[in-house]
């Protein structure tokens, strides 16, 4: 098979989506598959609307058996709210009639990848399946539609779907609109990551027929070798811990870990906060305000390598990310195996995933207090943690290694081939 992923951000990048992406680029690479990954040059999220933020200057590499291709982004002249302005304008043309093709000139606009749109063009017949990612940045997957259609090949979506908060669209609805649904109408296959996305598209007017739900997994090889003491030595950081893994960022709870974490130093706690992952804009201005005591006891590593990580989790009490923003959150996974308690929140693909008081604890999104209760409540009582660990890691390794989630991805490309 000749395989084109196209994603916004790839390796060395290190996030929920790419990761998944990586992972079958690889595998399908080390089967001998022709594999190549279009990306843009980001590493922060940011730099799609913003400047100032980090990029990678590499444009072309070979990584693990796989072509890697990054094309530069290009914004409209103006501040860093063009972006928002456009989007919430896109979202009030959407409650409209029949925009749906408006819609997708729209979204052309800011950023761009006009490098992007050329090789597309060039490539004809080169690939024999596209299977794209994210649906809210869609400026990559409107050419990358276009471009399967001309070729005549199978076009893939994995869009990742943020469901927000239940009962409440003011999230889910920037992933819906009614370009965004008829993109994926057009898509041969819809691969989603829990019943619960499954569901809400069957219900947007995606055909069941092409939904497959697959989600994410773990590969417990690459996250073996977690040194707890050898954390505690490089860090500095001696106290019990809990961590974060995952971009700063309000959406992903970040803030409300930080406020709960505030509470629990206010009633006379000493554990610490390690949060390990890249920092949004607003998480840079949240730090600004803190104060030094609060400082003192957070922990930001923003470009951990993987031996920290695998340490950190090694080191942790326990793992908390009360996100509104993952479709999965394979953090969760990686948590498990090392046996951690987790604490998510009721909103997204998340309860699909964690059970509440089984494998882990739920609290509301926002909520503060219901966090610093569960955030107590482990901390309190260590056999309970201990026990919801366990029953994380043989969930894990049970359903949602690689191994089982590989094959059922392959599986899809070949009955489209």
């Amino acid at each position: 098979m000749r395989i084109l992923q196209v994603i916004q951000r790839y390796y060395p990048y290190i996030g929920g989506s790419e990761q998944v992406c990586q992972v079958i680029a690889e595998r399908l690479a080390a089967e001998g598959h022709k594999v190549d990954v279009w990306t843009s040059n980001a590493w922060d999220l940011d730099h799609f609307w913003a400047s100032g933020r980090r990029t990678i200057d590499q444009p072309n590499e070979q990584h693990n058996g796989v072509a890697i291709r990054r094309f530069p982004v290009v914004r409209a002249p103006g501040p860093a709210l063009v972006y928002p302005i456009l989007r919430r304008a896109m979202l009030e043309l959407g409650r409209l009639p029949a925009t749906s093709n408006l819609l997708m000139a729209l979204s052309q606009i800011t950023p761009r990848l006009p490098a992007f749109n050329r090789a597309l063009s060039q490539m004809i017949d080169q690939f024999d399946l596209v299977h794209a990612a994210n649906i809210t940045l869609d400026f990559m997957l409107i050419p990358a539609l276009k471009y399967a259609k001309q070729a005549k090949v199978p076009f893939v979506l994995s869009p990742y779907v943020h469901l927000g908060v239940p009962g409440d669209r003011s999230l889910v609805r920037y992933y819906t609109m009614p370009h965004h649904v008829k993109l994926m109408q057009q898509a041969d296959r819809v691969i989603v990551q829990t019943p619960l996305e499954a569901d809400y598209l069957a219900d947007c007017g995606i055909p069941r027929a092409t939904l497959r739900c697959i989600g994410v997994g773990v590969e417990p090889s690459e996250l073996a070798g977690g040194d707890a003491e050898r954390f505690r030595q490089e860090t500095g950081i001696q106290q019990p811990f809990v961590l974060y893994i995952g971009t700063l960022a309000k959406e992903k709870g970040a803030f409300d870990l930080i406020r709960a974490m505030e509470q629990l130093w206010a009633s006379g706690r000493d554990e610490h906060l390690v949060m390990v992952g890249t920092p949004m804009a607003h998480f840079e201005q949240l730090w600004e305000t803190l104060d030094p005591a609060s400082k003192q006891r957070i922990h930001v590593f923003a470009r951990a390598p993987q031996q920290r990580k695998r340490d950190a989790l090694a080191a942790a009490s326990l793992f908390a990310m009360p996100s509104r923003t993952d479709s999965f959150g394979i953090v969760y996974l990686e948590a498990w195996l090392y046996r951690l308690p987790v604490i998510g929140a009721r909103a997204g693909g998340v309860p699909a995933v964690i059970r509440d008081g089984e494998t882990g604890l739920l609290v509301d999104y926002g909520n503060v207090a219901q966090l610093t209760s569960s955030l107590t409540k482990l901390l309190n009582e260590p056999a309970l943690a201990q026990q919801l660990g366990q029953r994380g890691y043989a969930q894990t390794l049970a359903e949602l290694t690689w191994e089982h989630k590989y094959a059922q991805i392959r599986a899809v490309y070949e009955e489209l081939i």
